[in-house]
């Protein structure tokens, strides 16, 4: 599957353990990521300042749904099933 522009779903509902510019402590769950534009788009996108974390993520019908809404839901419950 590929990213759907604009859902921004992995930027929000995960939590972040490395530093992001902007986020020297990393992101905690729940959280908009700093790095995501108005419209949902990693401003650090192919940046070598981009976490590995960001970069390993791959978008799958499972984990995003069918919808923007379904990833964040099923993306956050994913998070909280971890921690």
């Amino acid at each position: 599957m590929n990213c759907r522009l604009g859902c921004g779903a992995c930027c929000i509902a995960p939590s972040i353990s490395t530093p992001i510019p902007g986020m020297p402590g990393g992101k905690p769950a729940g959280v908009r990521c700093v790095q995501l534009n108005s419209e949902n788009l990693c401003l650090l996108f192919g940046s070598e300042s981009r976490p590995a974390v960001c970069g390993g993520f791959q978008a799958e019908v499972d984990i995003c749904g069918e919808t923007s809404e379904e990833a964040l839901i099923n993306i956050t419950a994913l998070e909280q099933a971890t921690n």
